[in-house]
């Protein structure tokens, strides 16, 4: 694979991990800082895929493998507390409730 393919690869999971990182607006920064911090990812290289990555010529395995586990590690946690979310509306509203019963089913075919 040609090393544009993994650049941007490691630049949707950089954004992606930002955002679900991010509090609202206005806390892009401190979020990339946040990732950074708890995944060991260097900041510069966070703000270089965001803002500058037609200068990025290349990227090194390290860095790339610790985005991927990173943006791997945050997508279960974020599937932990959907399904966490999950069982509070069903013991507030039943497991019959359609919306209930419709979500439980789109998780299962993940």
């Amino acid at each position: 694979m040609p090393d544009a393919v993994y650049i941007d690869r490691a630049q949707r999971w950089s954004k992606d991990l930002t955002q679900m990182k991010s509090r609202g607006p206005g806390d892009t920064e401190n979020a990339m800082h946040r990732v950074a911090s708890e995944y060991g990812i260097d900041y510069g290289l966070l703000w270089s895929l965001r803002y500058r990555r037609q200068q990025i010529k290349t990227i090194s395995v390290s860095a790339y493998q610790k985005i991927s586990a990173a943006y791997q590690a945050e997508c279960n946690r974020q599937m932990r507390k959907l399904r966490h979310e999950i069982e509070i509306t069903e013991a507030l509203v039943g497991p019959a409730d359609a919306v209930v019963a419709a979500v439980k089913a789109a998780l299962e075919k993940d």
